[in-house]
């Protein structure tokens, strides 16, 4: 399924992804999924919340650059080589991704996907 993904461009310094996660913690905004991408400057934190809405209005109203991103949010089975299944599919239809991360949500195992043509990845899941 689609969802929206929050990107958010970090300085590279102590305590600044603790700032933002405080930030919609005091509001009541649930993190899903949750990857951070580094190089010496900066970072991008990328997130799948609860409430998006909410969420997004908490940056804004606290100073915090966010753009919303289209991601593929893929349950998978719970199962030694479920994601080498995935990832295989993808490369049997020539799928690209910009970025892809793991991460499990209320028990379940799920793929976020970012691919280079969404509509061809959406129609294979």
């Amino acid at each position: 399924m689609t969802t929206k993904q929050i990107s958010i461009f970090l300085e590279n310094r102590i305590g600044r992804t603790k700032e933002v996660i405080e930030t919609l913690s005091k509001e009541g905004i649930n993190i899903y999924a949750f990857t951070i991408a580094d190089s010496a400057e900066f970072g991008i934190l990328r997130l799948i919340v609860s409430d998006i809405d909410k969420a997004m209005a908490t940056l804004k109203q606290a100073h915090i650059s966010a753009i919303l991103t289209d991601v593929l949010w893929l349950e998978i089975e719970d199962k030694i080589g479920s994601l080498a299944e995935v990832l295989a599919k993808l490369e049997k239809n020539n799928i690209s991704l910009e970025y892809m991360y793991v991460c499990h949500c209320q028990g379940r195992p799920y793929i976020v996907v970012r691919p280079m043509n969404m509509e061809q990845c959406k129609n294979l899941f």
